[in-house]
Order: structure tokens, then C-alpha cells, then sequence
């Protein structure tokens, strides 16, 4: 697209600047011809009042002397009324065109060796008609020509030029949209979940921009909407095997019973597998790319009012800060959303009724901090919690909430710490940089930048009230 541009207004152009100039030279040319024989006229005008007084030699020398050089003009006064002819000068022309100029009685030019000859006829008192002839050099005739036609020469390749170079700027505004749409569409298409496109550029590829960004989040939505699915599955699936080995326990003994308790054992397996690779196989959230991103304080608003009926109906106490104004964060929105709904969802899981929780945002100038606390007892072992966000969920967690609430953060430079939380209970901390650096561990008060406690599942027999497995 930019070399068509490029091209159509070189041709455009060039069609354009020989359109004008060739006329116009040819006009400077012949501007510059009548200037010579204008001259020209002039000089044989300056003899033409002697010669209609005498045909004096002397005084005709004289005349002519004074009104141009004698290699330049000539005189021709024919015989006649008693006296002589009379040849001045040198004579270039030919009697023939002598002859007609006499006869015609009017000025005429005609070629010569080395350029032209201005005939001029002037009428004598003795009524005879004498031929003034003023020699014209080739060089004077073309004089300046040779120069006005370099100076528009030059002037039309800067035309040129400047179309050219102004084609080229608009071809780079309309190409480069276009690339960062198609290397956007590339980035998705190779599983960059967070390749956005600015929506810059000529109308056109602005709208395209802003429906290829739509898409984008769609499909995001989307991929969100079954890893929802997916973590879903592991607790209603959970619930009733759990059941299943209960029951199975009091069987007994027999055939029966430990068919039963196998089948069981090995569907519980099959569970297992298939979570994981639900998890292991799902697109991994990128950072997001220009023009993507999120309002994280109206996501929390959103998200604390979808929960806040569930709140209510067991009697928590709830509280959201920090979100009365917008914090941009270089987030997918759903990314976010589902995020916070995972965290949120395990204070509910594994804390009991009436528990308190809060979400906090704090703004900084490099990062973002998203705290989700609540008034439980607290975890013994976050580290274990953290691994298990990682691993393939070997102690029956299948981690996906926290692998989730791990990879929006990392993706963007940022990670994940759990700990203590100022209501009692426990703290998960959610660090997204806004530059893509390395978080920074720093001692300001209001941010709270130290290093928590992480979150743990406890397993002695039965599952902590406070244990979050991100599942």
C-alpha cells in the first residue's frame, strides 16, 4: 500500500510538472526571441529618420555607428531619382529577400548563417524604399532560455520530490496500523492472550483496531468463562466421590465392597486427571498489549456486588477501599475479575458463616496492589498453599485459583504473597506492576511492602476453615 501511494503520486506528479513546465518553456523561449528582435526593431527605428532626410555615406555611417555596430547592421539604398546605390555594412541577407521586403513594404526576418536578419523597409524622399538590416546572433535569441529552463527543471523534481515524500508519510500513517493489526492478529493467533492493537490511524483501520480489541476480549471472556468451568468441576465432582468413599467405608468387607471402593478410588483418579489437564492445557495469561487494560477499582466494585448478596445471606461484614477511583492497570479485565471471583469464592468455601472479609486497592506510582483479607483463623503454612498454586495438585488440590491469581500477576512483573491480614484472618496480596519491572520490597506503611506469610491447606483429616487451594 505505502510504494502504490508512492507510486500513483510519482505518476500524478510528473504528469502534472511536465503538463506546465513544457508549455512554459516554450513560452520563456519565445519571450526571450521577441526581446532580441525587439531590439532589434528598435535599432533599425533609430535609422529611419536619417534615411528619410539623406542618403548621405557620411552621415548615414554616422547614424548607423551611433545606433548599433557595423558588423550588425546594414543598409540598403536602392539606385534611383539620380543617384547611386548605396551598401552599408554587411550584408547577410539575400537580394531575394531584399527584393520582397522592397516590394512588400513591410518588416520581415529570415534565417542567416550563425542566426536571423531583421528587414526593415524605410521609405526615402525621393520615393524610393531603402532595407535596413539588423543582424540578430543565435546566442542572443536563446539568451537566459538555457537558465529559466534549469531553474524549472530543478523547481519540478522538488515537486516531485515533496509529492513523493508526502506520499510516503501517508503511506507509513495507513501502513503501520495495518501491521501492528496484523502482528496483533499473529500474537493471538499463536495464544498471546493479551496482544491488543491502539486504535490509531485513518478511520477505517481505527474501526478495525477497535473490533479486533473486541474480539480479543471476547475470546478472553470466553477462555475465562471455561477455566470458571473447569474450577467449578473440581468441587462438584469432589463433593460427591468424597461422599462416595464415605459411604464405601461402611460396606464392610467382601467382594462387593471392594469392587465399590476401587471403582471409586479410580474414578476419584480419573477426576484428578482430568482437572489437571484442564489446567495444564489452558492458555497462559500474557501481559496486556496497547490498548488493553482495565479499570481495577470498577472491576472490584463489580465483583463485591455480585458477592456481597452471597455476604449477606451468611451474615459477613464486608468492606471494599481504595476503588472511588479509577486505577488502570495493564490487566485484561476478565482476567481480573476472574482473579478476584477465585480468591473470593475460597473465603466462602473455607471460612466459616459469618466470617468477615475486605478488598482493598492501593494505588502506587509503579504498581498496584489488590488486597483480599478476612477474619478467619489464619494459615499455618502458605508455602505449601503457594507450591500447590504451581504443582500438579498431588494432595488432592487441583490449584487453579491460585495458578490463576499467579499468572495475571506475574504476567505483568508482579507476583502473589499470602500472610496475615489485619483482621485476623489471612491476606492475599496480589502485586501488578504497571511497567513490567520486578516488584520492589519497600517499607511504606500504607502499601504495606513486606514479604507475608503464604497460604496453606491443612490436611489433618479434614480441610482448614481458612485453607484457600485456589481451586
Amino acid at each position: 500500500m505505502r510504494w502504490a501511494l508512492v507510486k500513483v503520486s510519482l505518476a500524478v506528479t510528473t504528469m502534472v510538472v511536465l503538463a506546465f513546465a513544457v508549455p512554459l518553456g516554450l513560452v520563456i523561449r519565445e519571450l526571450a526571441r521577441d526581446r532580441a528582435f525587439s531590439g532589434a526593431e528598435r535599432e533599425a527605428a533609430a535609422v529611419a529618420p536619417a534615411l528619410s532626410i539623406t542618403t548621405d555615406r557620411d552621415q548615414l555611417e554616422r547614424v548607423v555607428a551611433s545606433a548599433g555596430s557595423d558588423a550588425g547592421m546594414a543598409v540598403h539604398v536602392p539606385a534611383g531619382g539620380g543617384q547611386e546605390s548605396l551598401e552599408l555594412g554587411r550584408q547577410r541577407a539575400t537580394d531575394e529577400d531584399i527584393a520582397a521586403v522592397r516590394k512588400l513594404g513591410r518588416a520581415s526576418t529570415t534565417g542567416v548563417t550563425g542566426g536571423s536578419t531583421l528587414l526593415q523597409p524605410v521609405a526615402l524622399s525621393t520615393g524610393e524604399i531603402a532595407v535596413v538590416e539588423v543582424y540578430v546572433p543565435e546566442a542572443e535569441v536563446t539568451n537566459g532560455v538555457g537558465t529559466a529552463w534549469a531553474v524549472l527543471a530543478g523547481v519540478g523534481a522538488a515537486l516531485v520530490l515533496g509529492s513523493v515524500a508526502v506520499a510516503d508519510r501517508l503511506g507509513v500513517r495507513m501502513v503501520r496500523p495495518a501491521r501492528r493489526l496484523v502482528e496483533g492478529a499473529r500474537e493471538l493467533g499463536e495464544g498471546r492472550l493479551g496482544a491488543r492493537v491502539r486504535e490509531e490511524g485513518p478511520t477505517e483501520l481505527r474501526l478495525a483496531a477497535v473490533a479486533f480489541n473486541s474480539m480479543a476480549d471476547q475470546v478472553v471472556q470466553l477462555l475465562a468463562n471455561e477455566r470458571e468451568l473447569a474450577a467449578d468441576l473440581s468441587h462438584r465432582l469432589r463433593t460427591p466421590l468424597t461422599v462416595l468413599r464415605l459411604n464405601t467405608a461402611s460396606l464392610g468387607v467382601g467382594p462387593a465392597a471392594d469392587q465399590t471402593r476401587t471403582a471409586v478410588e479410580q474414578l476419584e483418579r480419573e477426576v484428578d486427571t482430568i482437572i489437571r489437564t484442564a489446567r495444564e492445557s489452558r492458555p497462559q495469561t500474557a501481559a496486556a498489549g496497547p490498548g488493553a487494560g482495565c479499570d481495577a477499582a470498577e472491576v472490584v466494585r463489580e465483583r463485591m456486588a455480585f458477592w456481597s448478596a452471597l455476604a449477606e445471606d451468611e451474615g459477613r461484614k464486608w468492606r471494599v477501599a481504595g476503588a472511588d477511583r479509577p486505577v488502570r492497570i495493564p490487566v485484561a479485565r476478565a482476567d481480573l475479575a476472574a482473579a478476584l471471583d477465585a480468591l473470593l469464592g475460597n473465603v466462602f468455601r473455607h471460612t466459616p458463616e459469618g466470617t468477615a472479609f475486605a478488598v482493598d486497592v492501593h494505588n502506587g506510582e509503579d504498581a498496584v496492589i489488590v488486597l483480599v483479607s478476612d477474619a478467619g483463623p489464619g494459615i499455618p503454612d502458605p508455602e505449601a498453599a503457594m507450591a500447590r498454586g504451581r504443582g500438579s495438585g498431588s494432595d488432592g488440590s487441583t490449584g487453579l485459583g491460585l495458578d490463576i491469581v499467579r499468572r495475571l500477576a506475574e504476567s505483568t512483573g508482579g507476583d502473589v504473597r499470602i500472610g496475615s491480614s489485619v483482621l485476623g484472618g489471612t491476606e492475599v496480596r496480589i502485586w501488578i506492576q504497571l511497567d513490567g519491572r520486578a516488584p520492589e520490597v519497600r517499607g511504606h506503611r500504607q502499601l504495606r511492602r513486606r514479604r507475608p506469610r503464604r497460604l496453606v491447606r491443612s490436611r489433618a483429616g479434614h480441610v482448614s476453615t481458612n485453607a484457600r487451594d485456589g481451586s
